[in-house]
């Protein structure tokens, strides 16, 4: 599980700083896509694996007899299994569980991708050893080819965020060279505001995902643990939609507008789940709202906060670490505050923590004013950048001047 882990924080990393140096302006809708699919697979892959585990389980209204079934669920993974007559869960058989296969048909769901990843990089001519004659397929896009430097300009050299216009960058290059000298504090300061609202709203989706069942089944609300099951799915399923509405909206809304509204709709759900902590129905509601409103805070943010960079810095790489560490992060304290307090205040930990994320939210935008004008060029810039530069206005001075 923790190389699995590291693997996906590679490519979520990747994914998402590949999209936003290729498409740029354009990459809030590609983020929103992105993101969109993140949550798909994680509202289908429960429901591959439900069949498979269901019939494993206790018929039990609670967690009562719970090391009997961690028993059985790691006896099940030894095949033969062998129960015996006082066994409660099945049977006396001799049989192969089915416990494995959800593992087995993950894997296979996922065997295509890297597959799909070598053919991608075959057609980015990205491997020396089998050369290929056909165009790139950046060269045919036609988003990512307004993306590239003006004409005249050499596009085969980085940009100070250490991509290549239309291609491929260093993803710490930024943070290399000299690239960070001279810039404003609140260059910085945006990096880590920015990661700060990640790192709240992530663990709040974290938290909520983690926590729901367990403060479903619990006094006040106590429902039956089938009937809080579902909480979970609901809550994916709403995060889902939410990114699939998203990729229209971006198209027609400001990345800030939408994080405003996300935002203060994350309060209000929250603290409306406080209010009415004892009402069954809100809590299938205010779950499915707050999965809508969280859902595209991450693509939204991640693109507001390149545009006001201008794409210069690390802010990528930096939000999607931080939205990782508030994820587990979170979870840990939460869980362990529930545990000496008790289930009500997993709500108020997550009310707390979205009031803090519109703070920190508020603060990148009361920093982007400040990162209008351009910072001064670093030291170790060249004299031919300028010439382009040059170039560029004398250009525009002649159109300006027919």
């Amino acid at each position: 599980m923790a190389v699995s882990g590291l693997a996906m924080g590679i490519i979520d990393t990747i994914a998402n700083i590949q999209l936003v140096s290729i498409y740029k302006k354009d990459s809030a809708i590609f983020l929103q896509a992105l993101h969109f699919f993140i949550g798909l697979g994680a509202l289908v892959s429960p429901l591959i694996a439900d069949p498979f585990i269901s019939e494993h389980c206790l018929g039990s209204n609670s967690t009562e007899n719970a090391t009997e079934i961690i028993h059985h669920f790691r006896s099940s993974f030894r095949s033969p299994v062998i129960l015996t007559e006082n066994s409660p869960h099945s049977e006396p058989v001799e049989e192969k569980a089915n416990v494995a296969y959800a593992f087995w048909i993950m894997a296979l769901i996922n065997l295509p991708v890297p597959i799909a990843v070598f053919v991608l990089m075959y057609q980015e001519k990205l491997l020396p050893f089998c050369p290929n004659s056909t165009p790139r397929l950046l060269d045919k896009d036609e988003l990512a080819m307004e993306t590239k430097a003006p004409e005249g300009t050499e596009i085969s050299e980085p940009d100070d965020a250490g991509f290549h216009h239309g291609g491929h960058g260093n993803i710490f290059s930024c943070c290399m060279n000299g690239s960070l000298r001279g810039l404003p504090v609140t260059f910085f300061g945006i990096h880590i505001l920015g990661g700060l609202v990640l790192f709240m709203t992530e663990g709040i989706m974290g938290v909520y995902a983690g926590f729901v069942y367990t403060y479903a089944v619990s006094a006040p609300m106590s429902l039956h643990a089938k009937m809080a099951a579902y909480l979970n799915c609901i809550f994916w399923a709403a995060v889902t939609a939410g990114r699939l509405v998203s990729i229209p909206l971006s198209y027609r809304f400001r990345s800030v507008h939408l994080l405003v509204m996300n935002l203060a709709g994350v309060i209000v759900t929250l603290l409306l789940l406080l209010i009415l902590y004892t009402n069954r129905v809100f809590l299938f509601v205010g779950t499915t709202l707050l999965g809508l409103f969280i859902s595209s805070v991450f693509p939204c943010l991640v693109a507001y906060t390149e545009d006001i960079l201008e794409y210069r810095g690390c802010a990528t790489t930096v939000l999607v670490t931080t939205a990782g560490m508030g994820e587990m992060t979170l979870q840990v304290l939460v869980g362990s505050l529930i545990q000496k307090k008790g289930t009500y205040s997993f709500l108020v930990c997550g009310l707390v923590i979205g009031c803090l994320g519109f703070v920190f939210f508020l603060s990148v935008i009361l920093c982007n004013p400040a990162m209008v004008e351009a910072p001064p060029a670093p030291a170790s810039e060249k004299a031919a950048p300028e010439q382009k530069v040059a170039v560029i206005q004398t250009e525009s001075n002649k159109c300006d001047s027919g």
